[in-house]
């Protein structure tokens, strides 16, 4: 059975008979799971009218207030973490126990933030001028504009407005067409809670028409998006005309280097890891591989039968499987589409290389296959799916420059048992975040930040934090 869900805006749930709807279903299934509204660019300029009303006051408001409201609403996101789990599997196809940690995860995100409260700071320069003080203080910006991905559709709304509101903000989200009904049940939660009206406000809508208006909403001070470079570039382009700023987390194409002297049973297993997560649909899974030609074929080997042996299918129905479908049709296609190019060009597939026909849902078979050089377009595009291209290199040199060689510059991985080796790795990849010996995973008090076109500015810890404050620089001449 359905649901159909109205947008939050003002403290109230609100429907406009202007607004249009999106179905929304099961990427496993293809069983239809709700209705959401698409929010006109009038119903889009009331969510920022109402956020701009309710933000002066709520800056105005002691921090501390300000995060013991974000305790209550982490509070009830843990009193509701079964069936909110159950959800974000039924719309995002994302496995049992992979949604239980997003929404735990979400919950201890904005207790994080909410943290933060007591530790926002500013700082006192010292002058050139006799009986002056000078003082930097950190302000809120504004209304923030939350625009999210369908790949953690959960979590996302945390990383949006957790850091938003504890500093002063206000915001309205948007979450993806694709991936809605979560973020409407948070809106149900929030309303149970005495945030003021107006400081938290959620519209749902496409891209195309909802996300468009918001974006080009001149009442917007800032829009955090997470997603394609395409759609970055796009809001870039519209963020301009009114100089709005903006925050993108976008593409990435990680590679992992796996050197001849590294663990080779860790490194197939932690690849494997950060390849089949969430069907290998996250913008830091490790997503081309260079390996050492000294021990290639036992990597490989190892490799591949980890890739082989993860179980897909619905996650709904079966709680131990590796892995579910990709997100829609067109992810399919898209993975479809690079592997079979892959072939034509030449490139050798190990595993997997084909759609599994499981009867219904959007499925793709854990794929291995090695890539002729680096200047294959398996190894250069986003492939945003379970595939694993790997390249033979001749040592560490060569495997970073081969890394750096991308427009992408997100996140990395290192293999070796070698501290020196490790440290040169650290040293020369141009990347925001890479991980040593271990899965690709960030912590919440870390900075999510990637170079190229991955992205600008960042998110989570104190640095994330900041990017929602503005500065203000007070000189005050006393005697």
């Amino acid at each position: 059975m359905s649901s159909t869900y109205q947008n939050y805006i003002g403290g109230r749930f609100v429907n406009d008979s202007a607004d249009g709807r999106v179905e929304v279903s099961n990427p496993a299934t293809q069983a239809v799971l709700g209705h959401v509204p698409e929010a006109s660019a009038n119903t889009v300029a009331a969510a920022v009218d109402a956020a701009r009303k309710a933000q002066p006051a709520w800056g105005r408001l002691p921090a501390i207030q300000r995060a013991n409201a974000l305790r209550a609403i982490s509070a009830k996101v843990r009193q509701h973490r079964e069936r909110l789990a159950a959800l974000i599997v039924a719309e995002q196809g994302k496995t049992q126990g992979l949604a239980a940690v997003e929404v735990d995860f979400t919950a201890d995100y904005i207790d994080y933030m909410a943290e933060w409260a007591r530790r926002l700071e500013g700082e006192v320069l010292t002058s050139d001028r006799p009986g002056e003080s000078i003082f930097l203080l950190r302000k809120p910006i504004g209304v923030v504009a939350g625009i999210l991905p369908w790949n953690f559709p959960f979590f996302l709304i945390a990383r949006k407005m957790a850091p938003a509101l504890v500093t002063g903000n206000t915001v309205v989200i948007k979450p993806s067409e694709e991936t809605p009904l979560n973020a409407f049940e948070f809106a149900k939660l929030v309303a149970e809670t005495d945030l003021p009206e107006g400081v938290f406000n959620l519209i749902g809508g496409t891209g195309a028409k909802t996300g468009a208006a918001l974006t080009d909403n001149p009442g917007v001070d800032l829009i955090s998006f997470t997603g394609s470079v395409e759609t970055g570039s796009r809001i870039m382009q519209t963020a301009g005309k009114h100089l709005t700023r903006v925050n993108l987390e976008l593409g990435g194409k990680a590679p992992a280097i796996v050197l001849a002297d590294a663990d080779l049973d860790l490194a197939a297993k932690a690849i494997t890891d950060s390849r089949v997560i969430n069907t290998g649909q996250v913008c830091n899974c490790a997503e081309r591989v260079y390996v050492d030609r000294k021990v290639a074929d036992a990597f490989i080997g190892k490799l591949s039968l980890r890739m082989a042996a993860t179980t897909f299918g619905d996650p709904g129905a079966d709680a131990s499987i590796g892995m579910g479908p990709l997100i829609n049709r067109a992810g399919l296609d898209k993975v479809r589409g690079a592997v079979e190019r892959a072939v034509s060009a030449g490139n050798e597939v190990i595993t997997g290389g084909k759609v599994a026909d499981l009867g219904q849902g959007f499925h793709y078979e854990p794929t291995v296959l090695i890539a002729k050089d680096n200047d294959q377009e398996i190894i250069r595009k986003e492939t945003f799916g379970p595939v694993l291209p790997i390249v033979l290199v001749d040592g560490l040199e060569q495997a970073v420059a081969y890394a750096n060689d991308s427009e992408y510059g997100l996140t990395s991985s290192l293999y070796t048992r070698d501290l020196n080796s490790a440290l040169r790795g650290v040293r020369d990849l141009e990347f925001g975040e890479t991980y040593v010996n271990r899965e690709n995973f960030e912590a919440m008090q870390g900075f999510h930040a990637g170079r190229r076109k991955s992205g600008i500015g960042g998110a989570d810890g104190k640095h994330g934090l900041y990017e929602y404050t503005e500065t203000q620089v007070v000189y005050i001449q006393h005697d």
